[in-house]
C-alpha cells in the first residue's frame, strides 16, 4: 500500500515541478462549470489579501493559514507552490489542523515524515485556477488523488469539510479555506497506523 501511495505522490509532484507549462486544467470537467455568478452562499472576496502575493506568500501572511504555511515549508513545497501555476488550493485553516488526532500534526511536521506530509498537501492542490463560481457537484482530481465536491445552496462541501473562506485570489491561483484537513481513506489509515506505532 505504501508503494502505491508513494507512486501517486511522486507522479503528483512531478506534475507540480516538471510540467508547469502544460495546462492540465482540461482534465477537470467536474469543476469547469463556468457559471457567470458565484455559487449560492459563496462569497467572492479576497479577505483583504493582495492578489499580487503567490499562494505561499498569501498563506504566510494570513493568520488563518499559518499552520499550512509551516507545513508547506516543512514539506519542501514552498518553491513549487510559489511558481507560475496556476493552482487551486483547498487550504485547511489552523483550526482544521488543530482538529487532527492528537499528535498527528507534530508527527507530520517531523523531517523523517516529509513524504507523508507531501502526500497530505498534494491531496489539497488542484491544477488550474478554479473560483467558487466554477465549482460544481462531482469528483475533482487533485495532485494526490480525487476529492468529492458538493455545491449546496448555502455552502460548498469538499469531502467531509466545508469551504469557509472562498475565492482568496493569489498571483498564481486561488485559495479556498476549508475547515478540515482532507485525507483520502488510504492516507488516513497510513497516518493512524504510524501514529499508533510510535
Amino acid at each position: 500500500m505504501n508503494t502505491f501511495l508513494n507512486t501517486r505522490v511522486v507522479k503528483g509532484l512531478a506534475i507540480l515541478t516538471g510540467l508547469l507549462g502544460i495546462s492540465v486544467f482540461s482534465n477537470l470537467p467536474a469543476i469547469a462549470d463556468n457559471h457567470s455568478s458565484p455559487s449560492p452562499g459563496a462569497a467572492t472576496t479576497t479577505t483583504g489579501t493582495s492578489a499580487n502575493a503567490n499562494i505561499v506568500e498569501l498563506a504566510a501572511s494570513n493568520e488563518s493559514f499559518s499552520t499550512l504555511a509551516q507545513a508547506v515549508q516543512e514539506a519542501g513545497l514552498a518553491d513549487t507552490l510559489s511558481g507560475s501555476g496556476p493552482y487551486t488550493v483547498f487550504a485547511p485553516t489552523n483550526e482544521a489542523f488543530a482538529d487532527l488526532p492528537d499528535g498527528a500534526l507534530e508527527f507530520l511536521l517531523q523531517p523523517e515524515n516529509r513524504s507523508l506530509l507531501q502526500q497530505v498537501l498534494a491531496y489539497h492542490v488542484v491544477p488550474g485556477s478554479v473560483t467558487s463560481a466554477q465549482l460544481s457537484t462531482g469528483p475533482v482530481s487533485t495532485l494526490g488523488g480525487g476529492v468529492s465536491i458538493r455545491v449546496d445552496p448555502d455552502r460548498v462541501i469538499v469531502n467531509d469539510g466545508s469551504v469557509v473562506q472562498p475565492d482568496i485570489q493569489a498571483s498564481n491561483g486561488v485559495v479556498h479555506g476549508v475547515n478540515r484537513v482532507l485525507l483520502p481513506r488510504e492516507l488516513r489509515q497510513a497516518l493512524i497506523s504510524q501514529l499508533n506505532g510510535q
